[in-house]
């Protein structure tokens, strides 16, 4: 049987974008009002946390804790 779709290469329309750049990505859109976040794991697997010092983090401007809103 000869197949004229099944085994045959596929045209990559996407291509030429991804290539010059000029394709947008998802992490491209900056939408107002977008919060971004950074997660530091311990370095001690089953560690208990007692407490976390998040001074530093809120002084250096930028920031907002997740508990608030």
């Amino acid at each position: 049987m000869d197949y004229h779709v099944i085994g045959q290469p596929v045209a990559r329309t996407d291509n030429a974008g991804k290539v010059t750049g000029e394709a947008r990505y998802t992490a491209d859109v900056l939408l107002p009002g977008t919060l971004w976040a950074k997660t530091l794991r311990s370095p001690y697997s089953h560690a208990r946390i007692i407490r976390i010092d998040t001074s530093r983090a809120e002084k250096a401007g930028g920031t907002r804790r997740a508990d608030r809103q």
